[in-house]
């Protein structure tokens, strides 16, 4: 039986703070440092650097929380939780990777280019989303997407810890 401790935990904030509301994953991440969390668990504030969320991907992870702005429709600061599969990820473009921009790949390019790095998903993979207002040239959330942030917290810290209890049990 593994113990909570055992269990290896990637939290990565994704965002750029220079694009007022895409910076959400950021300032989730920032407060989720301040936590106390168990061994195995490792939280980072990514930004724009996929390259590097990428690279840290190729070490092994029971699970990984992506903390991320969600353009489109949907109430500005609505918080979901969606579990990513392999299916989800799709191929990129010729020999399976898609275009790689050290400084601009979203999550999805991310794990698209993961096989070709000789990377995979880790067995789960969760995003916890915030539907956006505003992700033009700015510094600072809007006030909606301010008031989601704790709620974001929450939600990762309940992953983390059912995750890492449902573990223990099995």
């Amino acid at each position: 039986m593994e113990t909570a401790g055992e269990c290896r935990v990637l939290v990565a904030g994704i965002g750029n703070v220079f694009r007022t509301d895409d910076g959400f994953g950021s300032e989730v991440a920032r407060r989720l440092a301040a936590l106390p969390w168990p061994d195995g668990v490792r939280v980072v504030d990514y930004g724009i650097r996929g390259m590097h969320l990428a690279y840290d991907l190729l070490d092994p992870w029971d699970a990984l929380i992506l903390v991320d702005a969600l353009p489109g429709t949907g109430d500005a600061g609505t918080v979901v939780v969606l579990e990513i599969g392999a299916d989800d990820v799709g191929a990129g473009g010729p020999g399976g990777a898609a275009g790689v921009d050290a400084h601009g790949m979203d999550p999805a390019t991310v794990l698209a280019n993961l096989a070709a790095l000789g990377g995979r998903l880790p067995p789960r993979t969760l995003l916890v989303g915030c539907r956006v207002a505003e992700t033009g040239e700015g510094m600072g959330l809007t006030p909606p997407v301010a008031a989601a942030v704790d709620e974001a917290v929450r939600a990762v810290q309940r992953l983390v810890t059912d995750g890492l209890r449902a573990r223990e049990v099995a």
